[in-house]
């Protein structure tokens, strides 16, 4: 799964990039460009597969170029997206002395569960960089998967010295669950059993409000988070252990929200609007793509990146102003 891998890392430095044209700081969670970079992944290296295949095939052993390569290119990547984070977007704001903003009861804590996300898909990130160069799983779990939990932890200090915003505990502590949850399951099972994955559906909402929650498609998806939803993705066989289950078939637990035009009601209040925002809660099918058996390193690799986002599929809905609502397929 190494090219999976450095995918996630391009993804992170993508994300980065619309933060500092211009995005509020709360919209642009790392990941989420996820989507847009998926695909152009795909077209790219869609007919290389079998010049990939030597490559991407984990070492057996350690293999100290591949290793050393894993923590230059973390280190240029990471270092490069925050330098230039600094320089194109921060330092056009006034600097103040480092502060926390406490911003944890906006956008019904959506943002929160991607800062959660986002740390989570980053740390598997570098997990399996140094699984692919043959590094020990204590190497793995110690300097691999804690690299989202340390690089947006710097961002949230960026952030605390900023005048214009301030850091959040909120999302430190959503990024430190996201850490621990990849970080748990290696250590319990050796495995991924849970998954954290993202979906959207366009709202009228964004059409409302378009200077906020996005007015094309690519600013929606960052800024919407009426037609956001995250989930957790169970893999049934890996509790069950049944035989009569399909390896690859999930089953995934979904939180959202809708009718938010302002990050808080107060502040919708403020603008002279009521704002009657509510949580959603959904159930669905999913399969988790990494239990596809298959030898094929570059498959492995491609359905490791199409794992963050969950697939369509029948769905049931309930919160407090609809009740239970079943969506034929739900996005």
């Amino acid at each position: 799964m190494a090219c999976a891998s450095l995918v996630s890392l391009f993804l992170l430095s993508a994300a980065i990039f619309y933060k500092t044209f211009g995005f509020y700081k709360k919209i642009s969670t790392p990941i989420r460009a996820s989507l847009c970079f998926i695909f152009l992944f795909g077209s790219v290296f869609s007919h290389a597969q079998s010049s990939f295949e030597s490559f991407l095939t984990p070492s057996d052993s350690l293999n100290k170029p591949r290793k050393s390569s894993v923590y230059i290119g973390e280190s240029v990547v990471l270092g490069a997206t925050l330098i230039g984070l600094n320089q194109i977007w921060y330092k056009d704001y006034p600097q103040s002395n480092f502060h926390f903003f406490n911003d944890n009861d906006q956008w019904l804590q959506i943002d929160k569960v991607g800062h959660f996300y986002s740390s989570y898909h980053l740390g598997r990130a570098g997990a399996e960089l140094l699984q692919w160069s043959g590094a020990s799983q204590k190497e793995q779990l110690i300097y691999g998967a804690t690299v989202g939990f340390g690089f947006l932890t710097v961002v949230e200090v960026f952030d605390g010295f900023s005048q214009e915003w301030g850091a959040s505990t909120g999302d430190i502590i959503a990024n430190a669950t996201g850490t621990a949850l990849y970080v748990s399951q290696e250590l319990l099972w050796k495995e991924q059993r849970i998954t954290p994955k993202f979906s959207f559906h366009q709202t009228k909402f964004a059409q409302q409000r378009p200077e906020t929650l996005g007015k094309s498609l690519n600013e929606q998806l960052l800024k919407d988070y009426n037609g956001q939803t995250y989930w957790l993705s169970f893999n049934i066989h890996s509790f069950t252990k049944d035989s009569f289950v399909p390896k690859w078939l999930n089953l995934a637990i979904g939180y959202g929200g809708e009718n938010m035009l302002y990050g808080s009601n107060s502040d919708a209040l403020k603008n002279g609007i009521f704002q009657q925002e509510y949580r959603q809660f959904y159930l669905s099918l999913d399969i988790d793509l990494t239990k596809i058996d298959t030898k094929s390193h570059f498959l492995k690799s491609l359905f490791a990146v199409f794992n963050t986002i969950k697939i369509p599929a029948p769905t049931l809905q309930y919160d407090d102003y609809n009740g239970v609502k079943a969506h034929f397929i739900y996005f």
